[in-house]
């Protein structure tokens, strides 16, 4: 009996084992692979959730997906969101995007819930994973964000505390001299961290009582490792600012202190473009934006991801983050209307994303990459196509949401009661 049950549970592991071993390919396709401009019509392999092969000639798979038509892009990837810590703006019960306590320190990557309803949403419009941000901290740099894949899984996929964000402008009711002052005195006693001070929270507390500056921001040991970092391991840094002087200044404290600086907004962005693009800064922008939303933004320009694309800048789009972050395509689209090229815009959601904020494996479509796929019906950048099939890590995603269960409610089992269907 017992050698029978052995047998039965070893002949189950390896049926488990082949069945997650499968090979699949997406043959026929319509390939934009995150790095070239033109599409190419290729195969793509993937096995083990990685992709093992992208070629012209055939390739054999244990399920072959035709896509004979169909464009195939990298998983979309959103740079400025708070998906998985925000479920409904307007109840606090439901925000985990901010500190009472910490500033420079906070860290929203333990709150992020991955059965949150808009992660579906944004899964079934192409996007794979998202860099979730908090809100603005009480200092004009601080708090962490994280990069997260939307598959659903509790065992969160996630790059944590992997950026800091920041902001210039006006936004806030204090004097931009002063943030731009307050800034630069940060980063310069960031700049002042040794390592040997960060061994232990009774050095750090130290170094707090004799800083002025960290007295006066009541800053807690948390908050000065974060600064630490920042400097020492050059994280991505980003800044929110409209102006073109403010990113002009910018420009100057990424050079002063050695920042990884990406600038998020940057309606102005096309007065100074050269000094932008000869200093290599990405910039996150969101290409709907058409009229000045501020006195910050008066030369905002729907010509501005072409004009910018030009001047050979790395551009990342946005859509203002929220629950409808998957709506960054819809800008893509606008701004290839506008000028930029398709490629271009292609990589503004997908490599360009990964290479600025250092997510290696992902964005692009190549060998060893993670398989991160959207296989669209139509074209991306049109908002009423929706992927086909999205694959995680390799895995071939459910598209269900709450809104397909919604419409499928009023649609199937006819014959019962509204209350009886599913």
């Amino acid at each position: 009996m017992n050698y029978t049950k052995i047998l039965f549970s070893a002949a189950l592991i390896f049926n488990i084992y082949i069945i997650e071993a499968q090979s699949i390919v997406i043959k026929n396709a319509m390939i934009y692979d995150g790095i070239n401009d033109n599409a190419f019509t290729g195969n793509i392999l993937i096995e083990d959730g990685v992709i093992k092969k992208v070629s012209k000639s055939s390739i054999q798979g244990d399920t072959i997906i035709d896509a004979e038509g169909k464009i195939v892009t990298p998983g979309f990837i959103v740079s400025n969101t708070d998906i998985g810590i925000v479920e409904i703006g307007a109840l606090s019960v439901t925000k985990d995007d901010q500190s009472n306590i910490y500033s420079i320190g906070f860290s929203i990557h333990d709150a992020f819930n991955p059965n949150s309803t808009r992660i579906p949403w944004n899964r079934s419009n192409g996007i794979t994973s998202a860099i979730t941000l908090p809100r603005d901290t009480s200092s004009p740099i601080g708090g962490f964000g994280s990069f997260f894949t939307l598959n659903g899984s509790l065992q969160i996929d996630s790059l944590p505390d992997m950026v800091m964000i920041g902001r210039i402008g006006g936004s806030s009711s204090s004097s931009r001299s002063e943030m731009l002052a307050l800034t630069d005195d940060i980063l310069s006693f960031a700049s002042s961290l040794d390592g040997k001070d960060m061994k232990s929270n009774a050095d750090i507390n130290e170094i707090i009582n004799d800083s002025p500056l960290a007295d006066y921001l009541e800053l807690q040991s948390r908050d000065v490792k974060a600064l630490y970092r920042l400097i020492d391991d050059k994280l991505p840094l980003i800044i929110k600012a409209n102006r073109a002087t403010d990113i002009l200044k910018l420009l100057e404290l990424k050079k002063k202190y050695n920042l990884n600086l990406i600038i998020m907004g940057a309606q102005e962005a096309s007065l100074v473009a050269e000094q932008i693009s000869s200093s290599n800064t990405p910039l996150i922008i969101n290409p709907i934006n058409n009229i000045p939303g501020s006195f910050d933004e008066l030369a905002s320009n729907i010509n501005l991801s072409s004009r910018l694309e030009a001047e050979g800048i790395k551009l990342i789009f946005t859509s203002g983050g929220g629950q409808n972050s998957h709506l960054v395509r819809q800008g893509a689209g606008i701004a290839v209307a506008n000028g930029m090229s398709y490629g271009g815009a292609i990589r503004a959601m997908t490599s360009n994303v990964a290479d600025s904020f250092n997510i290696t494996g992902r964005g692009v479509i190549k060998p060893g990459n993670i398989a991160d796929l959207v296989i669209w019906e139509a074209d991306p950048l049109e908002p009423s196509s929706m992927p086909e099939k999205v694959f995680i890590n390799g895995v071939d995603m459910d598209l269900t949401t709450r809104s397909t269960r919604l419409r499928d409610r009023y649609i199937k089992n006819l014959d019962k009661p509204n209350t009886y269907r599913d």
